[in-house]
C-alpha cells in the first residue's frame, strides 16, 4: 500500500469517526445516570448501566416506538403500491403534458410543511383523524408519493422499452411486462425509494407533534416528553434517542449497497 493510500484511508477514517461522533456521545450518554452525565470533565470510562432504557421501556415509550414501526411500514408500503405504476405511466407516456403533470407533483415537496400543517388539522379536527395512525400515514403518503414517483420515474426511462416490446410480441400483456420485465430490473431503484420513503415516515416530528395527542404518538415526539417543567432527564432522552436512530442506522448499514446504487443508477440514461 502506498502512502498516499495510507493517507486517503486515515482521512476516510477520521471523517468516518467525526460523522459518528454525535452519535457515539449520545450512545454513551445513554448509559450514565444524569450525575455522571453532568461529570466534568465527561468521564470516558465508566460503569454502564441500563436504568434508562429500562425505565424507558416501561412507560409509554413502547407503545410510541411500536407506533412509529406501524405508521413508517404503512407509509413506506402505500406509495409504493400508488406511485411506482404512476411512475411508469409517466415514464412511457409519449405526450407533452407529462412534463407538466411530472412539475404538479413535485410542487407537494416544495412548500414548506408548515404551509399544510393548519389545512391539514383543521380537516383532520372534522374528520376525526387527529391522534391516529390512519391520519399519519394519509400525510406521509401524500408527501411520499410524490418522492416514489420522481424517484422512480428515471429508472423506468433508461430502461430500453425494446424489452417490454419483445415481450408483447410473445404475447405478454402490459402489466405482465411492466410486473415480469421492468420491475426486476428496477429492483435498485425500488429499494433506494423504499428506504427513503420509510425514513421519512420515521424521523418525521413536525406532522407527528401537531398531528398526534397519546394514542397515535410515534418514537420522536415521545422523547420530547422527557424534557418537563421538573427537568430535562437527560439519562432518559439519550436513550430514548439511541432507540430511535438505532434501528434507522442499522437498517441503512445493511442496505448500503441498494441505497447507493439506486440512488446513482437512474441518474443517466442508456
Amino acid at each position: 500500500m502506498t502512502s498516499e493510500r495510507r493517507i486517503l484511508n486515515l482521512l476516510a477514517l477520521a471523517l468516518a469517526f467525526l460523522a459518528m461522533a454525535p452519535f457515539l456521545w449520545l450512545l454513551q450518554m445513554s448509559f450514565k445516570t444524569n450525575a455522571q452525565v453532568f461529570t466534568f470533565p465527561p468521564e470516558l470510562f465508566f460503569t454502564p448501566t441500563l436504568e434508562n432504557y429500562a425505565a424507558l421501556w416501561n412507560t409509554g415509550f413502547r407503545q410510541s416506538f411500536l407506533n412509529s414501526l406501524v405508521v413508517s411500514t404503512a407509509a413506506t408500503v402505500l406509495p409504493m403500491l400508488l406511485g411506482v405504476p404512476a411512475a411508469y405511466a409517466l415514464s412511457r407516456w409519449q405526450a407533452r403534458a407529462a412534463s407538466g403533470i411530472s412539475l404538479w407533483i413535485l410542487a407537494s415537496r416544495m412548500a414548506p410543511p408548515i404551509a399544510f400543517t393548519i389545512p391539514y388539522f383543521l380537516a383532520y379536527r372534522h374528520l376525526g383523524l387527529i391522534d391516529t395512525w390512519a391520519g399519519l400515514v394519509l400525510i406521509y403518503l401524500t408527501f411520499n408519493l410524490s418522492l416514489v414517483i420522481w424517484m422512480m420515474r428515471p429508472f423506468f426511462d433508461q430502461l430500453p422499452r425494446a424489452l417490454e416490446e419483445a415481450a408483447w410480441i410473445d404475447g405478454a400483456t402490459t402489466a405482465q411486462g411492466f410486473w415480469r420485465i421492468v420491475l426486476p430490473l428496477a429492483a435498485p431503484g425500488l429499494a433506494a425509494t423504499a428506504i427513503l420513503c420509510f425514513l421519512f415516515a420515521w424521523n418525521d416530528f413536525f406532522f407527528a407533534l401537531i398531528l398526534t395527542r397519546t394514542e397515535a404518538m410515534t418514537a420522536p415526539v415521545a422523547v420530547v416528553n422527557f424534557m418537563n417543567y421538573e427537568g430535562w432527564e437527560w439519562g432518559r432522552i439519550a436513550a430514548g434517542g439511541t432507540m430511535v436512530m438505532l434501528p434507522v442506522l442499522v437498517f441503512s448499514l445493511l442496505v448500503r449497497k441498494y441505497l447507493v446504487h439506486g440512488l446513482t443508477g437512474g441518474a443517466v440514461k442508456g
